[in-house]
């Protein structure tokens, strides 16, 4: 069975094609066959002006046109769509997601910043977790940051927070919001012990690649504490060329490092663990469970 998903971020707009089918125990494997990554940027535009501009709503109807041609080339029938943090704010947002369909047949669906954190890491959870550990999720995207805690197997909190990398490269974060995330955080973590650390987002996903690791190891705080005064040290253009990084991701994953760092000062844990999960892996879980319920 082919599933896909389409995220639309404030930083790119991703499409994700799978093949799932039942392994030799009968669990369920989900085979990417492809991810198709597009920097449309969104949030430059939203966190400042609080509108898509022309420019990019064109961007983005192309960008979902040519998604729709390589699903009916893959002969897709099952698709989950939707948009985050800046859609959430922008002041036409419902009006360019209308349009897309319009254009293109495909319905986007503007979740909550609660939505897209449980999408992120339910299915994850349920697959791996240690009934005896707490683990504390943390998505870093270009508009928001989601945080959930599941201990003892079950979920103590899901939040979402405005502080995301493109807001503080716009200097949209101010001091007030990361007081708010570092009260929340140790208000809720209070008696509930050591947590393990659980990073997703592309810029965490690229930080674990650099670090050379192997898969199921952890960063450790001090690690990103170096990657962020090494980073910090180069500009946007020396970083591209030094580490090979797209622009679109040379200019993010300062701030990206800071909010990780910051949240894992806070939540009192040295190391995070890098899955490489997103929210298009979620979707496609979520997708999947829907048509199993609904068959």
């Amino acid at each position: 069975m082919k599933l896909a998903a389409i995220d639309i971020g404030s930083n790119a707009a991703r499409l994700l094609i799978s093949e799932a089918s039942p392994n030799s125990t009968g669990v369920m494997d989900f085979t990417k066959l492809n991810l198709v990554r597009v920097p449309l940027r969104l949030g430059f535009d939203v966190f400042n002006n609080q509108v898509i501009s022309d420019r990019k709503a064109t961007h983005l109807i192309d960008t979902i046109r040519a998604y729709k041609l390589l699903l009916d080339v893959y002969e897709v029938k099952y698709l989950k769509a939707c948009a985050t943090s800046a859609m959430r704010d922008a002041s036409n947002g419902t009006d360019i997601l209308r349009e897309v369909k319009a254009q293109t047949g495909i319905d986007i669906r503007i979740i909550t910043g609660q939505e897209e954190a449980a999408f992120i890491y339910e299915n994850h959870v349920a697959e791996n977790m240690d009934k005896t550990k707490s683990y504390l999720y943390i998505d870093v995207g270009g508009g928001s940051t989601e945080i959930t805690l599941f201990s003892a197997g079950k979920q103590i909190f899901k939040e979402s927070f405005n502080i995301g990398t493109i807001r503080l490269l716009q200097q949209q974060v101010t001091d007030a919001h990361w007081q708010q995330l570092k009260d929340f955080l140790k208000q809720q973590l209070k008696g509930i012990g050591a947590v393990i650390a659980i990073g997703s987002g592309g810029n965490i996903n690229k930080i674990f690649s650099l670090s050379k690791r192997k898969e199921g190891k952890p960063l450790s705080l001090d690690t990103l504490k170096d990657y962020y005064k090494e980073f910090s040290a180069f500009t946007v253009e020396e970083r591209i060329h030094l580490y090979n990084l797209r622009e679109d991701r040379a200019d993010v994953i300062v701030p990206a490092l800071q909010i990780y760092v910051n949240i894992m000062r806070w939540a009192d844990t040295p190391e995070i663990y890098v899955p490489k999960i997103g929210l298009a892996d979620g979707l496609i879980h979520a997708l999947y469970e829907e048509i199993a319920v609904s068959s």
